[in-house]
């Protein structure tokens, strides 16, 4: 018997130790882990530098609240502005948190409330992050929500039209849809998206909470394209497995975000700063985020030619090392078959097979695992046709 509320979907495997891509569990199987934590252990697990960079602090102090000034608040925020070109930061313990801040400060800021987001998007499962969500099965079930959110159709430039007007506070986006599945953010849905803003006096929110910390080859997944957000929400890979998130936002919205109009008891934590200022010292680096946008670019064309012409197959598609394959049919059986083969992988809707490896993965693993899902989406295709 569990003591523990039944909110997850828990997988059989359980893990023992874990090190770079690779997992080993209680029964002492091996797995190639291309979840990375949902999109969190950008540079794998229990990376050296990281790992030493959180026993230094350990050594030091835990937690001091932020009644103190604090050095590494202080060092991670700089690198932090200086990676996005943004001007100040709030430090929170989550995506949800980040996105928190942000809607709070986009209606403080304006002083309207009404902000627009996609239809499949996915920004939390608080109560304004839920409202912020366009997925209706995460908001089902808790009565009303959070008023004033309007949701347009991902990609869809008229659609975005109808729904930006005066009231707007902000526009709220995610690059690639990670949770809606995996599905990358056009050039031209982008450019009206800042576009409308601007007519209107909206903020622009970019959520990079899964696309962020280097996940596409960029340090933030934005900056493959002309916009210029006035926001920007940070959390999994920025602590590479130790919870943090954040909150950046331009200098003008400074005093708005003045003494007693937001705060987080352990937001801004000395030990998972100690691991944000590691994985930034590493993943900002202009030949690490070239060599990322190598190995996306070439796991998405081998798979895309070794499963060319199969049937279940609709779409190889995604943005740097956030690959998702989208089935004509339910991608659960696969990735249950996946696992029993030694690959971990995820889902995104049920139809989309997600990819999230490590960004220090070698091209020896990325073969491994481009080896292994062609071999299962082929032979359950092979199997359904003569069954």
């Amino acid at each position: 018997m569990s003591n523990l509320f039944p909110t997850y979907q828990r997988w059989s495997i359980q893990p023992l130790e874990a090190k770079g891509a690779w997992m080993t569990s209680t029964e002492n199987k091996k797995y190639l882990d291309f979840t990375s934590g949902i999109g969190v252990l950008n540079l794998g697990h229990r990376h050296q530098k990281i790992e030493e960079a959180v026993i230094e602090q350990l050594n030091k102090y835990w937690h001091i609240s932020n009644l103190f000034p604090q050095s590494i608040q202080e060092e991670v925020a700089k690198l932090l502005c200086d990676a996005s070109g943004l001007d100040y930061v709030f430090f929170a313990n989550s995506g949800a948190e980040a996105n928190e801040a942000a809607i709070k400060l986009a209606r403080k800021a304006t002083g309207r409330s009404k902000i627009v987001t996609c239809l499949q998007s996915f920004h939390g499962r608080t109560f304004a992050t839920m409202a912020a969500t366009g997925q209706e099965k995460v908001r089902n079930g808790y009565g009303k929500m959070l008023e004033s959110f309007s949701y347009c159709a991902f990609n869809h430039v008229e659609d975005l039209y109808k729904n930006v007007d005066e009231e707007t506070a902000a526009i709220m986006i995610e690059i690639v849809q990670g949770e809606g599945g995996v599905h990358p953010a056009t050039e031209e849905f982008l450019q009206a998206v800042q576009s409308v803003a601007k007519k209107f006096g909206a903020l622009l929110i970019v959520d990079e909470i899964q696309t962020g910390i280097g996940r596409t080859g960029k340090t933030f997944a934005f900056q493959h394209f002309q916009i210029k957000p006035d926001i920007i929400t940070v959390a999994k890979g920025l602590g590479n497995g130790l919870p943090i998130g954040a909150m950046l936002g331009r200098k003008e919205w400074k005093e708005v975000f003045g003494p007693g109009s937001h705060g987080s008891t352990f937001g801004g934590n000395p030990v998972s700063l100690a691991a944000a200022k590691a994985v930034l010292s590493i993943v900002t680096s202009k030949d690490f985020l070239e060599g990322v946008i190598d190995k996306g670019e070439y796991m998405k064309s081998e798979l895309q030619n070794r499963l060319k012409g199969q049937s279940t197959i609709k779409e190889v598609r995604g943005l740097g090392l956030m690959i998702g394959i989208e089935l004509t049919e339910q991608a659960a059986p696969y990735l249950e078959a996946l696992q029993k083969e030694g690959l971990l992988t995820l889902v995104a809707g049920p139809n989309v097979l997600r990819l999230l490896p490590p960004l220090t993965v070698t091209r020896e693993e990325m073969d491994c695992a481009i080896s292994k899902i062609c071999e299962i989406l082929i032979h359950f295709e092979k199997t359904a046709l003569t069954s």
